[in-house]
């Protein structure tokens, strides 16, 4: 997100750093001793495996993907970015957006840099596949409950900046039932400057919640940041919530594998005992 001067310079938002988390679930505190009957790395490889067949299997869902963006001064909110869209399949089966609500911005302070866009596509729902693992350090910092789910906690960082190539830094929380990652928060990284900081991207924390679909994977359906961001000019007190809504898996002809096994449209695994995790009101 950027901001507007009258000079027409972008600058933009300074991120406030990893501060304490939000209290929308009934949270636990954290346990710091070690897991039991298993290590931090078998932890990881298995997460991560399962991470890697959950995105494909979100792949093959249509879903609607509802984004408000708001700078707030004191309780009045002063601007609004609104953008509603389905992600669907068209007859050829491609997956392609359908935006169904989009009314003209009337954000004064900011702007959506096309950094926020993919953000809002790709990384507020973050998800961390085997492939990927070698991209980060990732350190176990203990076990805590989310609501009547019992996780493991990791802290996770990019090892190095390649290129132009955008992470994720913070905290993920892992379901030890399922080895899927269930809540997230933390920002994406790097910040982008200018070598004469005319121009700054720069974002904020977020926390994204996860909810199981279909028994069988936890698939992002809330995330929440509220920030107050400090530009060179001014700070700005901004807002912005992302729904996800309507999972819906697609077509006959594609196939959802669990744990390596095709699993028949419209079943869920025999074993499923865990509760749906709700969503923030």
């Amino acid at each position: 997100m950027k901001v507007f001067s009258r000079f027409l310079l972008c600058l933009t938002l300074v991120a406030c750093g990893l501060a304490a988390l939000p209290a929308l679930a009934q949270e636990g505190p954290l346990d710091s001793s070690p897991p039991k009957d298993t290590t931090p790395d078998e932890i990881i490889k298995r997460f991560a495996a399962k991470e890697t067949e959950f995105a494909k299997a979100r792949d093959q869902y249509t879903y609607r993907q509802d984004v408000k963006v708001q700078t707030v001064d004191g309780d009045t909110v002063d601007g609004e970015y609104r953008e509603v869209f389905d992600v669907i399949f068209d007859d050829k089966g491609k997956r392609i957006e359908n935006v169904v609500f989009a009314p003209q911005s009337s954000l004064q302070k900011i702007y959506m840099s096309q950094e926020d866009f993919e953000d809002i596509r790709h990384r507020l729902p973050f998800v961390l596949t085997t492939e990927e693992l070698p991209e980060y350090n990732i350190i176990y910092v203990g076990q805590q409950l989310e609501d009547e789910l019992h996780c493991y906690v990791f802290d996770i960082a990019p090892k190095k900046i390649e290129g132009k190539k955008r992470y994720f830094q913070g905290r993920v929380w892992v379901d030890d039932h399922d080895f899927q990652i269930v809540k997230t928060y933390g920002k994406t990284v790097p910040d982008i400057r200018t070598k004469h900081a005319e121009e700054e991207n720069l974002f904020p924390k977020f926390t994204t919640w996860r909810q199981q679909i279909d028994g069988l994977y936890w698939f992002p359906v809330y995330t929440k940041a509220d920030d107050e961001l400090h530009f060179k000019m001014e700070d700005v007190h901004i807002k912005e919530i992302v729904k996800y809504e309507d999972y819906k898996r697609f077509g006959a002809q594609s196939k959802i594998l669990y744990e390596g096994k095709e699993v028949p449209k419209g079943e869920q695994k025999p074993d499923q005992t865990k509760p749906d995790q709700s969503k923030p009101q």
